[in-house]
């Protein structure tokens, strides 16, 4: 479980001037390190910050507001890297919290799937709808999850007990996603099919 909460990664996008919100942003990350070996921190940095023009650059130290920022996306970055890499299934999507309103949370779980697709296709996938068998079902469905929304402001039990089991098929999937991907990662692409 990531030690920086969504939001903290909120704030710290927002302070930092990305167009890019948390949930989008660790969606992107999660899909990068999906189809991308080696992932630089950079590189994602720069997604989230495209007028770094290629630097990050820090003035001031960690206790300046860019040295937080970073110390913020650094961390999150490097639990995310060893959470799907690691053999303990930790992995989870970073959301808000459960005593959010359900609608925040359905916004923030389809810009998650959403950010993760990005992450995928930028890394160098060429065709996302071709991925073979449990992965391109996955996938798919991420699609789908891109696109969803709550129609009311009535909450019932059913509708918390739908969204708990998407986020759960989306951290189950993104971990099968990730092992199976391993070949892909194995064989790193040429520099100009990367997105940078």
């Amino acid at each position: 479980m990531l030690s920086v909460s969504f939001p903290e990664l909120e704030d710290t996008l927002a302070a930092a001037g990305s167009p890019t919100e948390a949930a989008e942003a660790h969606g992107s990350l999660c899909g990068a390190l999906c189809a991308q070996a080696p992932l630089r921190f950079e590189t994602w940095l720069e997604e989230l910050l495209p007028d770094t023009d290629g630097g990050v650059a820090v003035d001031g130290g960690e206790d300046s507001d860019a040295g937080r920022h970073l110390t913020v996306s650094r961390s999150v970055f490097s639990q995310t890297s060893a959470e799907l890499g690691g053999d303990s299934m930790q992995f989870a999507p970073l959301l808000p919290d459960d005593d959010e309103p359900l609608h925040g949370r359905t916004s923030a779980l389809a810009h998650w799937c959403e950010g993760f697709l990005y992450g995928l296709g930028a890394s160098g996938l060429t065709s996302l709808e071709a991925l073979p068998g449990e992965v391109g079902e996955i996938v798919r469905d991420m699609s789908e999850i891109s696109r969803a929304s709550t129609e009311s402001d009535e909450v019932t039990e059913t509708d918390e007990q739908a969204y708990a089991e998407l986020v759960e098929y989306i951290r189950v999937g993104v971990q099968l996603i990730y092992d199976e991907l391993e070949p892909l990662r194995s064989t790193p692409l040429p520099p100009s099919s990367q997105v940078h």
